[in-house]
Parts: C-alpha cells; sequence; structure tokens
C-alpha cells in the first residue's frame, strides 16, 4: 500500500460530530489535507440500516472526488455492497484472513493491533496497514485500553520495517511529530478534527505537522 495515503487518516462517526453536518465535517477535512477516512459509525445514536448506508454513500462519493481512499469500520457487507475502498476492523470484529477472502486482494484492510504479535498476525493474515494504539489517553473510544505510548509503534517498526503503521489514539497536533518520528506511516485522528471549531484549519495544521515530520523536520 502507497504509505503516502495513510499520513492523516481522519475517524468520523455522526455521535464524533455532535449536531453538525457529517458531510459538512468531512469536506472541511478534506479541504484540510486528509488523506483516508475512515466511517466509524458506532456509539449512542448511530446510524444504521438505511440511514448508515445513505451517509455511507455520500461519504464516499465526496471521497471520490479529492480522491481519498474511503474506509468502512467493521461492516465488511457494507463495504462491499457500496464498493468502498477498504475495511477497518478491530481484535474483535473478525478474523483477518477470512475478511480478507471477503474483500478480495484489492481493496484496503486494516486491523487495530495493541501489541507486536497482533501486528505481526494482522501482517501476515493480509492486512494492507495496522492501527497501533492507543498511544495516547483518549475520550473518543469506549474501552480503548490503556496508552502504550509511541515506543510500541518502535518496536513494531524493528520486527515490521515493511509494514504501514497508523499511530491512534490521543494523537493531538502536538503529538503528532512524535508519533512520526517513532516511525508511523501517519497518523490516524477522531477529536483533533471532528470536535474542532474550524475543520480545514484544524486539518491543516496536523497535516503541516505530520509532513514535517516526514521530511525529518523537529517540532
Amino acid at each position: 500500500m502507497d504509505k503516502s495515503k495513510l499520513q492523516l487518516y481522519f475517524i468520523m462517526g455522526t455521535p464524533n460530530i455532535g449536531d453538525r453536518d457529517p458531510l459538512t465535517v468531512l469536506e472541511g477535512a478534506l479541504k484540510g489535507g486528509i488523506t483516508a477516512f475512515q466511517l466509524r459509525e458506532k456509539g449512542e445514536g448511530a446510524l444504521v440500516g438505511a440511514e448508515l448506508k445513505e451517509l455511507a454513500a455520500k461519504c464516499k462519493a465526496l471521497c471520490d472526488e479529492y480522491k481519498v481512499p474511503f474506509i468502512i469500520n467493521d461492516d465488511v457487507d457494507l463495504a462491499l455492497e457500496i464498493d468502498a475502498d477498504g475495511v477497518h476492523i478491530g481484535q474483535e470484529d473478525g478474523v483477518v484472513s477470512e475478511v480478507r477472502s471477503k474483500i478480495g486482494p484489492d481493496k484496503i484492510l486494516g486491523v487495530s493491533t495493541h501489541s507486536v504479535n497482533e501486528a505481526l498476525t494482522a501482517s501476515d493474515a493480509g492486512a494492507n496497514y495496522v492501527g497501533v494504539g492507543p498511544l495516547f489517553e483518549t475520550d473518543s473510544k469506549e474501552n480503548a485500553g490503556a496508552a502504550v505510548g509511541p515506543e510500541l509503534v518502535k518496536e513494531i517498526v524493528s520486527h515490521l520495517p515493511g509494514l504501514c503503521i497508523v499511530g491512534i489514539g490521543g494523537i493531538t497536533e502536538g503529538k503528532a511529530s512524535k508519533v512520526i518520528h517513532a516511525g508511523a506511516s501517519g497518523v490516524a485522528v477522531i477529536s483533533a478534527i471532528a470536535k474542532a471549531e474550524n475543520t480545514e484549519e484544524a486539518t491543516r495544521n496536523i497535516k503541516g505537522r505530520v509532513t514535517l515530520a516526514l521530511t525529518g523536520v523537529e517540532m
């Protein structure tokens, strides 16, 4: 997988944005420079059924317009139904090899991991990238677990230097460079963009930190 597509990975669902329009928030993030988007519709008040399918289709169309990969969290059937670019699953959401067989060889498959062993297993089973975290304390996900710190990214990179790794969990503009310097291909953010007053500006600021870090510049 092209690592540049994972530099700034935005994750969002309607429960993350209050009463704002999800498509407006997404477009602001796209204008600001996100390189991938994951629709993660989970939590209290999350859309289901036809409403979820309609939102997913609209998100995909918007991402297509900006040439940004559109990933769906967990729901493999929905991803196939609307021809999403890929699927992301957690450790409890399915067997990686079975999901890979179901979506075929060409779609993106990401897996949440919390240890070196989980990253190795995901890579061997056909994952294109792994999400590693939570790196810092976060309120965006229930039962996210204890923060593992950027050190885990370094450890996974030492075992799997060619694997695309996305750091996730409590990542802010100020912490983004630490994650990149640890060896991650990019950062995944929820609150830092979803809860920002100016979505486009917040996205652009985080993207700037990531870009500088990838060029080896310390901030």
